[in-house]
């Protein structure tokens, strides 16, 4: 239990980001006002892990409907997380929940702000509740095979994983400031690394339960 846990753990705060996406909400946001910020955060916080949830809960159901496997399931999530870590990795987006270049994301703030729905798109999705983060809640909820003790690692992990972000998303403007750009980049290969060994491992799971190898 607790070593599902610590995976789903590991798993969620490297897809997800937490410090990184502080760092690129400070970025969005310079001229918001910090109260508006603490707002648009919980707001973006509770939203994404409602959705990150459902996907835990009832993305196999849906997906056994579908008529596609466990196996399968791992080996696609695991190339998706691979492809996300790679992109860490290399620094080929300004973070790891970056479904949007620095350009796209400046022009979707300003069509948010004008809208009020900032803390929707593209905070709560595809920053934070991005396909990364769904795949991975899909992925291990049904690594763990009905187990509700297991179940309820990943949800706890997820739940964990969103508290911290919420609390990284509070004191966006002070991380900003604190970390600098080189300690984010570090932080950013790092947990890349560490999601593609996890993607890694995922690809074997899968590929062993389809009888490719032993």
């Amino acid at each position: 239990m607790v070593e599902t846990f610590l995976t789903a753990f590991t798993t969620f705060f490297a897809v997800i980001g937490p410090i990184d996406t502080a760092v690129l909400l400070a970025s969005l946001t310079p001229n918001m006002a910090s109260a508006e910020r603490r707002a648009i955060s919980v707001k973006a916080i509770f939203i994404a892990t409602i959705i990150i949830l459902l996907f835990a809960l009832v993305g196999q159901p849906v997906l056994t409907q579908l008529g596609v496997s466990l196996a399968a399931l791992q080996t696609a999530g695991g190339i998706i997380l691979l492809a996300i870590a790679m992109e860490m990795t290399l620094a080929r987006t300004p973070g790891p929940t970056a479904a949007l270049s620095l350009r796209e994301s400046e022009e979707a703030e300003d069509k948010a702000e004008r809208h009020a729905d900032f803390a929707v798109f593209p905070l709560a999705t595809p920053l934070l509740a991005g396909p990364g983060a769904m795949t991975s809640a899909i992925v291990l909820a049904a690594g763990t095979k009905g187990d509700l003790s297991l179940l309820g690692a990943v949800v706890a992990a997820i739940v964990a994983v969103m508290a911290v972000t919420l609390v990284c998303l509070l004191l966006a403007h002070e991380i900003h400031q604190l970390i600098g750009v080189t300690a984010r980049k570090v932080i950013v290969r790092v947990f890349g690394v560490l999601l593609a060994a996890l993607a890694v491992q995922m690809i074997f799971n899968g590929l062993a339960q389809a009888g490719i190898f032993g």
